[in-house]
C-alpha cells in the first residue's frame, strides 16, 4: 500500500512539473509574438506600402499646390513633386481629397498613407506623426479687395472689419491669437479657397490665408484678381512637411531620401519655378 501511495505521488509531481513547464513556454511564445507584433506594427509601415504599390497621398484642392486644370487633370507644384517622389520610391502616387479636419483619422486609419498639403509642422503633429525633411517655408498673410489694401494696416483699422480663415489652419491661429486682429470679428470657414470668396463676395472683409496660396491664386485673369495681399504685414513663419504615420522609420528615410535625390539632380527646383515657388524651398542641392 506505501509502495503504490508513493508512485501515486510521484506521478502526480511529475504531471504537475510538466504542467509548468508547459505553462511557462506558452507564456515565453505569447511575449515574444507580442514583441514580434510591436515590432512590425512601427516598422512595417513601408512593406505595407510596398506591397499595394501604390502610395495613398491625401490632399485638399488649394492652387498652386494641388488643384485641377482647365481639362480637369490634377496639377500643383506638391502633385508633381509627390509623383517625382513616388517614381523615386518605385510606387504610384494615388491622390485622394480629404476633409482636412479628419486627416489624422484617415492617416491612422490607412485610408491614406500620407498628408502632402502645405502641412505646417508644429510640435504637436510631430508629437502625433512623422513628419519628413521641411521642404518649403510659408507664413500668413492678409488679403483684401484690392480698393482697400491700404486701409488694414493697424490694428485699430480692424476694428469692425471680420476676419475669416480655414478653420484649425495656421492662418485661424494667427487670427485668434495675435493683437493685431483683437478688434475684429473672427470667423471660421472649411477652406482657405471659401475665406477667399468671403472676402470676394463681401461678406468678409479680409482673410488670412497661406502666401504660397495667395501666389497661385491672385493673378491677373483669376476668379481672385481684384482681391490683394496687404504688404508688408505678414504673421507666423511656418515650414511645410509631409506627414506619414506615427514611427513610420523607414518610410520616413525613404521619402527624405528621395526627395533631396530630386533637389540633387535639380528636378525640385525646376518643378518649384514652374509654380513660381522657387525662393521658398528649403531642401537644396549637396
Amino acid at each position: 500500500m506505501k509502495k503504490l501511495l508513493a508512485f501515486l505521488m510521484a506521478g502526480l509531481m511529475t504531471a504537475t512539473v510538466f504542467a509548468g513547464c508547459g505553462e511557462s513556454a506558452s507564456s515565453n511564445s505569447s511575449e515574444s509574438s507580442d514583441k514580434s507584433s510591436s515590432s512590425a506594427s512601427a516598422d512595417g509601415d513601408w512593406a505595407y506600402i510596398k506591397d499595394k504599390g501604390e502610395m495613398v497621398i491625401g490632399i485638399t484642392y488649394f492652387e498652386p499646390m494641388n488643384y485641377m486644370d482647365e481639362n480637369g487633370e490634377l496639377t500643383g507644384f506638391e502633385t508633381e513633386f509627390a509623383t517625382k517622389v513616388c517614381d523615386q520610391l518605385g510606387v504610384k502616387p494615388k491622390f485622394q481629397k480629404i476633409d482636412w479636419d479628419s486627416k489624422e483619422v484617415e492617416l491612422n486609419a490607412k485610408t491614406i498613407d500620407c498628408i502632402w498639403n502645405g502641412l505646417t509642422i508644429t510640435d504637436e503633429r510631430k508629437e502625433n506623426m512623422g513628419i519628413s525633411t521641411p521642404y518649403m517655408e510659408n507664413k500668413q498673410v492678409m488679403v483684401t479687395k484690392a480698393e482697400n489694401a491700404d486701409k488694414y494696416t493697424s490694428a485699430e483699422a480692424l476694428s469692425g472689419a471680420t476676419v475669416v480663415a480655414e478653420k484649425k489652419s495656421a492662418g485661424e491661429e494667427v487670427a485668434q491669437s495675435d493683437d493685431f486682429f483683437k478688434q475684429a470679428t473672427y470667423v471660421s470657414v472649411d477652406s482657405q479657397a471659401k475665406a477667399l470668396l468671403e472676402v470676394k463676395s463681401g461678406t468678409a472683409d479680409i482673410a488670412v490665408i497661406d502666401y504660397v496660396m495667395s501666389i497661385g491664386t491672385l493673378k491677373d485673369g483669376s476668379d481672385y484678381s481684384n482681391l490683394s495681399v496687404i504688404e508688408d504685414k505678414s504673421f507666423a513663419p511656418e515650414q511645410y512637411g509631409v506627414a506619414l504615420r506615427k514611427d513610420s522609420t523607414e518610410t520616413l528615410a525613404k521619402l527624405d531620401d528621395a526627395m533631396q535625390a530630386l533637389a540633387d539632380n535639380g528636378e525640385l527646383e525646376k518643378i518649384a519655378d514652374k509654380y513660381n515657388l522657387k525662393d521658398l524651398l528649403l531642401i537644396k542641392a549637396k
